[in-house]
């Protein structure tokens, strides 16, 4: 038998504060992904009104903060979120946005591994020198 469960009292969650602490972002940044449409179910209250989240809350401004880091637009989160929201049904558009966005996420690592490679290659040839007793010619500006 399915059991139903029904969801946790607001009194129970945590405040925002301890929200912010437990996520990494600031109390400002949890009110802005609500008024942005970014979460997904409404936020719990008190009966005082304030906010009491609960790990469904943490996990999903966790995923809105890892999306956001690896530049996914305030616009693409709110529709990711709204597709979320909506249920069963639109799985294959959630999973087109993620490819999508993953694709992109590739295409920056490639242009990091790049850079990171011509870091690489700068380090190696300074601490070459050096080693050889070269220092003077590391970097000797156009006169």
């Amino acid at each position: 038998m399915l059991e139903v469960k029904s969801p946790p009292a607001p009194e129970a969650g945590l405040t925002i504060a301890e929200a912010a602490r437990r996520t990494g972002v600031s109390a400002h940044t949890l009110r802005y992904y609500e008024r942005a449409g970014l979460v997904v179910a409404d936020v719990d209250r008190t009966t005082g009104g304030r906010r009491r989240y609960h790990e469904r809350d943490l996990h999903w401004i966790r995923v809105c903060t890892k999306l956001r880091a690896t530049g996914m637009s305030i616009r693409t989160i709110r529709r990711y979120a709204e597709l979320v929201s909506e249920g069963h049904g639109n799985e294959e558009e959630r999973l087109a946005l993620l490819e999508s966005h993953r694709a992109g996420v590739l295409e920056q690592i490639a242009v990091l591994q790049d850079n990171l490679e011509l870091i690489d290659h700068k380090i190696d040839v300074y601490r070459g020198r050096m080693e050889a007793g070269d220092a003077d010619s590391l970097w000797t500006p156009a006169r």
